[in-house]
């Protein structure tokens, strides 16, 4: 009898771990799937440059493919996109590995220089500035979130004298960038559905993200699209993904015009500097490096060079052309074509880590418990899961500490909420690893 049952428990068993390996294969095939989809859909890189182009984009990064995309549109002009980075893959879609990318090979790994005044937490005062360097640019290392900003930003930019950037008359653009797939958010004042970048909720949730929501709104928090007509308050954050993966500003908009004959995509290439005339001050061409080249390459345009190389490779771009403040140039030896405060006025968001909050149950965001045989069978599978959470954010607030109790206010704080820690993950570690010990221990 006891061999009998054991004979069962031994088939029981088999038969088990069989399903696990069926699982497992399946969302092994689909990974495959997914990989040869991306290279077949990515437009390729050209084998070699002509000598002239009409429209040379400089960086095919979050705004480069846009700008790509929109010019080739027109089936008369013909368009070169440079890229210095790779290709994007279908590993860097996986939203929770968000963290993992921040130190690959697809980062410049820029660090900011010693100050007094912020990294005041970090070894030797540095903190790292993760900038993408690759086809799709930051948009293929950042967390997905989407969050356009309040209106008041953009009236006081028309207000300061850029005439055009109001809200109101920035916003069908927004409108038109967008393939807002949130119903019970949907208002057509605010959002458009015929665009090409997909803006949607993860399609999980942690108990902890759950909770907070809750919790915000029991506080008076009201629940809101901040992206809408009101900003302050709670939310599930909105993300550019896709059926569970990122949408990038390459999958959104070079895959799907790949085929277009008069666009030429130039990837391990990078500008050195852009060609001006002296005289009319008017570009006509870039010097680039093209990866496995000994000599600079030369390739003029017919129209317009434009520079979309991030907000530290353009002013670089410009100032090795010579176009920056005068007295730099001269010191780096560099002939000025035109004395301009290039690179002056660089700001970022004002940031800092968060409050840990511990938790009596095993819910969190944890690297060991998110890549367990479930987690990825369910996104592998069906792309949801732990794993299609965007870089753990999974919501966020706005608030005017000021006034506080004003709904429409103009916030002046963001939280977010992330469903794990710095402790909890090696990944987030790794990110901080810079913070000093002092920082470290009451963490």
């Amino acid at each position: 009898m006891e061999s009998r049952i054991a004979q069962i428990l031994t088939v029981s068993i088999a038969l088990c771990l069989i399903a696990v390996h069926a699982q497992l294969l399946e969302g092994l095939l689909n990974v495959w799937r997914d990989g040869e989809r991306q290279m077949t859909e990515e437009p390729p890189d050209a084998e070699f440059l002509e000598n002239s182009y009409d429209f040379i984009i400089v960086g095919a990064g979050t705004a480069g493919c846009v700008i790509a995309n929109r010019l080739t549109e027109n089936p008369n002009w013909n368009v070169l996109l440079i890229e210095a980075g790779s290709h994007e893959n279908f590993l860097m879609d996986i939203p929770m590995l968000a963290n993992y990318l921040q130190f690959s090979d697809n980062n410049w790994k820029y660090m900011t220089q010693p100050s007094g005044n912020f990294c005041l937490g970090m070894e030797n005062n540095r903190c790292h500035w993760p900038r993408g360097k690759v086809v799709g640019g930051s948009s293929v290392l950042n967390y997905m979130l989407y969050s356009r900003g309040h209106h008041e930003d953009f009236d006081r930019w028309s207000r300061f004298g850029n005439p055009g950037w109001s809200y109101e008359e920035i916003l069908p653009y927004f409108k038109k960038v967008e393939n807002f797939q949130i119903p019970e958010m949907f208002d057509p004042t605010y959002h458009g559905t015929d665009g090409y970048l997909s803006i949607t909720y993860a399609p999980y949730h942690t108990k902890i993200a759950s909770s907070l929501v809750q919790a915000g709104q029991e506080m008076g928090y009201k629940y809101v699209d901040y992206n809408g007509k009101e900003m302050v308050g709670i939310s599930y954050s909105q993300a550019s993904l896709r059926n569970g993966v990122r949408d990038s500003s390459s999958r959104a908009y070079l895959h799907p015009i790949s085929k277009r004959k008069n666009l030429t995509v130039k990837k391990m290439t990078q500008v050195s500097r852009v060609l001006i005339d002296p005289t009319t001050k008017q570009a006509y061409g870039i010097e680039c490096w093209i990866r496995g080249q000994r000599s600079p390459t030369i390739v003029r345009a017919r129209k317009e060079v434009i520079l979309s190389a991030g907000a530290i490779g353009s002013p670089q771009i410009l100032m090795l052309s010579g176009v920056g403040p005068k007295n730099h140039l001269k010191q780096k030896g560099i002939p000025v074509i035109q004395n301009l405060r290039v690179g002056y006025n660089l700001m970022d968001h004002i940031a800092c880590g968060g409050i840990t909050f511990l938790v009596n149950e095993s819910i969190s965001l944890k690297t060991a418990r998110m890549f367990s045989g479930a987690s990825l069978h369910d996104y592998f599978i069906q792309h949801k899961g732990p794993i299609s959470v965007p870089g753990g954010l999974e919501a966020c607030s706005f608030h005017d500490t000021e006034n506080p109790n004003d709904p429409n206010a103009y916030p002046n704080l963001e939280l977010f909420y992330l469903g794990g820690s710095m402790v909890s993950d090696p990944t987030l570690h790794r990110n901080l690893k810079t913070l000093t010990t002092p920082m470290l221990i009451p963490i």
